[in-house]
């Protein structure tokens, strides 16, 4: 018997939720076909007309204060590509392309020289400057832009990675502007479209990774990831044990795992209802793809306001930390393209609450209920992480379950609350060099592998005389385990809640049960004590940094 997508999953206000999100749809595409149909120079005159509707709505105040700031915010929403606004700035950007094992082709941007340093060779063999990597990747519906398309320099990541001295990479997922091909399929095609998450964590990211390291020649980079370029990040380390130790550091801003819900209730009866329901609604290839049309049309004014309106209707953010003239530069390179099917990923997850791999809705063919019996599908193992792990994130972010998110890491990830942020706030708050930065520079002075080699890298490989999947544990040739840790089910879990920082006194950030096992680390964070653990007399635990993290294996042999 066929299934309808959404009985019994909803209640009836629900209903009426999900027909008007039908019925927005299909207004929108009336709309928007009719848009299409009008001679340019009617749509042209449309453009001007609301142009100048919206100066006149606003006030003295906001006219004069974006006036001023046009001149900075004008060039770079108008820029047409990551290297044009790198070269606003005086930085130098290269072009790269991965293939993944499955055929597509992304594109990977590349900024490894400070001003003044491009005749030079950056992580290219012996006699040239060897740098620290990092790698950066950007969330949903995205692409590397949002980490540049900065109004004052001194906002910018990668442009303060760069000036520390570190060879900064910036990736893209498949689909969006910078990746739209394959091998096997055109971007016209459905089959391109046929990915999720899923394809991010088990291709994306990895090959990625072994690409910018076989480029540069070093054993192994810190990854920065933002929104759901975390969420890749947690899933393909805990489903590629041998990656952990390519990551030295991972430092996840405004980490997305399982996300509580969102805001609206139109689009909260889609989370609930099956998958073909989304799929009717947008497809099977690239979700709103006609965002890109009405952000030609609109007035750029007008279109922040539309965005904003939008974040608000879906998250309920109120983008205060964000100023006017940073949203006029940076909205416009904020939605890229990216499959239907990612986005259903991310349904699935928050409608059951886990951090999960893409669920094809198997079900038995016999009865309604039952389909759980036959059938489950599979969480990401994300507490067998071994890299270190730091959690910055804002503390008025509504996709945000820190709790929840904890439980699911390992017990040595770190938190850190920037209070009043929001989800964008991460990239683009007013105050983003003075909140955020300060937290991603001491996790990379503290726990990132100096530059080396794949030689050098090899040769203290040798020295450890260690298995390398011992790297990392803290119980080793005793037989010892460390708390949490069952034999039966080879993975680490979560008795007790990692490190967390808050606005609130140390004591009231746990219960009596964690007290013994955690202390102060002496840098305003919360670390596991030395006793938590059970070591051989004949391998003690190498000491830990400032951040309370154990050292990389580079450090060891260092030490």
């Amino acid at each position: 018997m066929p299934t309808v997508p959404f009985i019994g999953r909803l209640h009836i206000h629900e209903y009426l939720a999900l027909g008007g999100s039908f019925v927005l749809l299909f207004l929108e595409l009336v709309i928007r076909t009719i848009t299409l149909l009008l001679p340019t120079p009617i749509i042209r005159l449309g453009y001007r007309v609301s142009r100048n509707a919206f100066n006149r709505l606003s006030s003295p105040y906001s006219r004069r204060a974006r006036n001023k700031k046009k001149a900075v915010s004008s060039p770079i929403a108008q820029a047409d590509d990551f290297v044009e606004l790198c070269e606003l700035y005086g930085y130098y950007a290269e072009e790269h392309v991965v293939q993944t094992e499955d055929g597509y082709l992304l594109g990977v941007h590349r900024l490894g020289w400070r001003k003044g340093e491009e005749g030079q060779k950056v992580n290219s063999g012996p006699g040239s400057i060897q740098k620290k990597v990092v790698y950066l990747h950007h969330g949903l519906m995205m692409n590397s832009e949002v980490w540049v398309c900065i109004t004052e320099q001194e906002r910018c990541l990668p442009f303060l990675l760069v000036d520390q001295g570190y060879d900064v990479w910036l990736g893209n997922n498949r689909g969006n502007k910078y990746s739209k091909k394959s091998l096997n399929h055109g971007p016209t095609e459905i089959p391109f479209w046929n990915f999720s998450m899923d394809q991010f964590a088990f291709h994306d990211i990895p090959d990625s990774i072994n690409y910018i390291l076989s480029t540069t020649e070093q054993p192994s980079l810190s990854y920065i990831g933002f929104s759901q370029g975390t969420a890749q990040a947690f899933a393909t380390l805990s489903i590629h044990p041998m990656l952990n130790h390519k990551v030295d550091l991972f430092v996840a801003l405004a980490p997305a795992m399982a996300p509580p819900g969102l805001a609206s209730g139109i689009v909260s009866s889609m989370v609930k209802s099956n998958p073909e329901v989304l799929f009717l609604a947008f497809g099977r290839r690239a979700i709103l793809g006609s965002t890109t049309m009405w952000q030609a049309l609109l007035y750029p004014g007008i279109f922040s306001w539309v965005i904003d309106l939008a974040l608000g209707f879906l998250f309920g953010w109120k983008m205060k930390n964000i100023s006017p003239h940073q949203k006029l530069a940076a909205y416009p390179h904020l939605y890229s393209f990216t499959s239907t099917k990612s986005v259903v990923h991310w349904f699935q997850i928050i409608r059951n609450g886990k951090f999960q791999m893409y669920d094809d809705e198997v079900t038995s063919p016999t009865s309604f209920s039952t389909g759980s019996k036959y059938y489950k599908v599979a969480k990401f193992p994300t507490r067998n992480i071994k890299t270190p792990i730091v959690l910055v994130y804002g503390g008025s972010d509504s996709l945000v379950d820190i709790n929840l998110m904890l439980k699911e890491l390992p017990k040595h990830t770190i938190a850190k609350c920037v209070p009043k942020y929001e989800h964008l706030d991460l990239l683009w708050a007013s105050d983003v060099d003075t909140l955020v930065f300060p937290h991603v520079l001491e996790a990379l002075d503290s726990y990132s592998q100096p530059s080396a080699t794949k030689r050098d890298a090899l040769e203290w490989h040798k020295s450890l005389a260690l298995p390398q999947r011992n790297i990392f544990d803290p119980a080793l040739s005793n037989g010892s385990l460390p708390p949490g840790y069952s034999e039966d089910e080879h993975s680490y879990r979560m008795p007790q809640t990692p490190a967390i920082e808050y606005d609130v006194p140390v004591e009231e950030q746990m219960d009596e049960s964690d007290e013994e096992d955690y202390m102060d680390n002496g840098q305003g964070g919360l670390v596991l004590a030395p006793s938590s653990f059970a070591h051989s007399s004949s391998n003690p635990p190498p000491p830990k940094n400032a951040l309370g993290l154990m050292p990389s294996p580079s450090a060891v042999a260092d030490t």
